[in-house]
């Protein structure tokens, strides 16, 4: 289901929009650091999409805002849909691109289907099975998904879990893990809510 997937131009524009709605939202409250308004600061990022998401390099906007007090000008960048942190492919390429080389037999035919490299998936499968899992959005996950996900073939173990068409399952496992693409707005779940 998973291999034979590919992000189209709609999909990207969709995360666009609830990436737009969560920056508005952030930028109704105040700065974090000390209580000024926010301003829109977006900056320029370079997201690839392999050949599952090729329209991914047309959404090269990452949605930011500063600080507008004097001394402050501390950045405030909310949770995303699109960019799963500081990563240069884009979160949904990830996503699909991981699950895909854990339902392919060998790398070479990974490659083949999602034009990303091995070593990139290798890589990402590390970060899901190591670092990702002391998340507290893994934690939640594992709430939500009872009885508990496979470690090992996370992400896959929690799109199977899922309901829907592949890429509505993807979009929500994107939002789920809107909190941890972030680190300057606290408890961003609160700005992912309500927006999907």
């Amino acid at each position: 289901m998973f291999d034979q997937i590919e992000l189209q131009r709609e999909f990207l524009e969709m995360l666009t929009a609830i990436d737009q709605a969560i920056v508005e939202k952030v930028a109704a409250g105040a700065c974090p650091e000390c209580g000024g308004p926010l301003h829109r600061g977006d900056y320029p990022r370079k997201p690839r999409g392999g050949l599952i998401a090729e329209a991914a390099e047309e959404f090269d906007r990452r949605f930011s805002l500063c600080c507008g007090r004097e001394g402050c000008r501390k950045r405030a960048t909310p949770p995303s849909v699109r960019f799963l942190g500081r990563r240069v492919y884009a979160g949904a390429a990830i996503v699909v691109a991981s699950a895909v080389a854990l339902l392919l037999s060998t790398t070479a035919a990974a490659r083949r289907a999602t034009g990303i490299a091995a070593r990139t998936t290798r890589r990402w499968l590390r970060w899901w099975r190591g670092p990702f899992t002391k998340t507290s959005v893994f934690v939640e996950l594992c709430a939500r998904l009872v009885p508990a996900v496979s470690r090992s073939t996370l992400p896959l173990s929690i799109l199977e879990r899922m309901t829907g068409e592949p890429e509505a399952r993807v979009r929500q496992l994107l939002a789920w893990l809107a909190p941890i693409t972030t680190g300057s707005v606290a408890d961003g779940s609160r700005f992912v809510r309500g927006v999907m």
